[in-house]
């Protein structure tokens, strides 16, 4: 027979549907294929003679006109001897288990990687690309109606990547960057923002944003690091947020999976713009897809840091590396337990994502009704 393959295009709740429908002929062969998160009308000349040829090369007719008498004689004689069969009694409440039985969960182990063992986290990156500019479109144009996207500039090489890939989705001239600095950024921090705004030749403006956060603090006094690290991301969504309501353009995340996990960020901070395309990027697979699609090699290159304080970074506030942090948590969230890293390494990633779920959720509400928001109150989107 013939095969079509119809494949929806577009996303839903951040799940995508890549399109890429096809026709494929008797002999397995594919006629016509669509495009890749494109709408499209797919044509194809079938050729009936092909049923003809996938008919005499195919051996199932021959195979069960000679096997199939000899099966049915087979039973026959079984019957004549008056063989019994044992019916296979199965529980499916138990599994085909004791009740009794009080079984410990286990988690698989895994053994690092290696020639027989393809790194999990490997990326095409290719792919990956068009499949997020596809998302960028979707999510902010089709869905939520907007026509620009802002997104904060931080110098790294997440805000970087949003920045590239928003550019190509949406038009460089409608993305919005905004450099955000405090008075203790460091320079290079500040002229890595501008080198990507200058390199994508996106519209740009700088808000220092000294003033409002010191003037706060002032005010609460006491400050630590911690929270001086917290007033500061939430003072750039303030910003980014005004923009986007003078502009109307949509804020568009920077934070990628390693970071969500680990909870290396601020409630309402960082997570806060409604569209990220690297939630689902750990932070390994952020710096392949940056070398990809362009960022310059002093962003991509440079250890990733907050920028709070000098010579600060993320894994030595973590303490471990992306390279292990990552392939332990793309472990630990399977169920599976790594033991290819040292204990202490894994320990501080099992902690870190374990003490910090609650940040990766919405607000807890009291349900009092059947129709709490979040719970019973749901649209498609949200399944």
């Amino acid at each position: 027979v013939f095969v079509a393959l119809a494949n929806l295009v577009g996303f839903e709740g951040g799940k995508g549907f890549p399109g890429a429908s096809a026709v494929i002929d008797p002999t397995g062969r594919v006629i016509a294929r669509g495009p890749l998160f494109e709408e499209a009308l797919l044509t194809a000349d079938v050729d009936l003679d092909s049923l003809t040829t996938a008919r005499s090369d195919s051996p199932l007719l021959a195979d069960l006109q000679s096997a199939l008498p000899v099966l049915i004689k087979g039973l026959k004689a079984g019957e004549g001897r008056g063989e019994k069969y044992t019916p296979v009694k199965f529980d499916p409440a138990t599994n085909g288990t004791s009740p009794l039985s009080h079984l410990p969960p286990e988690r698989s182990r895994v053994i690092g990687t290696g020639p027989a063992h393809p790194d999990p986290l490997a990326l095409d990156a290719e792919l990956t690309r068009k499949w997020l500019v596809s998302f960028l479109k979707d999510e902010v144009l089709r869905r939520r109606g907007f026509k620009k996207g802002v997104v904060g500039l931080s110098g790294g090489v997440d805000s970087a990547l949003t920045a590239f890939l928003a550019a190509e989705a949406l038009g460089k001239e409608n993305v919005i960057g905004v450099r955000m600095p405090y008075r203790t950024s460091s320079p290079d921090s500040l002229d890595h923002a501008q080198l990507v705004a200058d390199r994508l030749g996106i519209p740009s403006v700088t808000i220092d944003i000294s003033e409002a956060v010191d003037g706060l603090l002032k005010q609460v006094g006491d400050h630590d690091p911690h929270r001086l690290g917290n007033v500061m991301a939430r003072e750039r969504m303030i910003v980014l947020f005004d923009l986007s309501a003078k502009h109307k353009a949509l804020p568009l995340g920077t934070s990628n999976k390693s970071e969500r996990l680990l909870g290396y960020f601020t409630w309402h901070g960082d997570d806060a713009p409604p569209v990220n395309p690297l939630g689902d990027l750990f932070k390994t697979q952020v710096w392949a897809l940056a070398r990809h699609v362009g960022v310059p090699d002093e962003i991509v290159g440079k250890p990733a840091t907050a920028d709070l304080i000098k010579g600060q970074t993320d894994e030595g506030d973590l303490g471990v590396s992306y390279l292990h942090a990552d392939r332990i948590l793309y472990h630990l969230i399977r169920g599976e337990e790594p033991s290819s890293f040292s204990k202490e390494e894994v320990e501080i990633v099992r902690k870190r994502l374990d003490s910090t779920h609650w940040k990766r959720r919405l607000p807890t509400v009291a349900v009092l009704s059947q129709t709490a928001i979040g719970e019973f109150y749901l649209r498609p989107v949200d399944y």
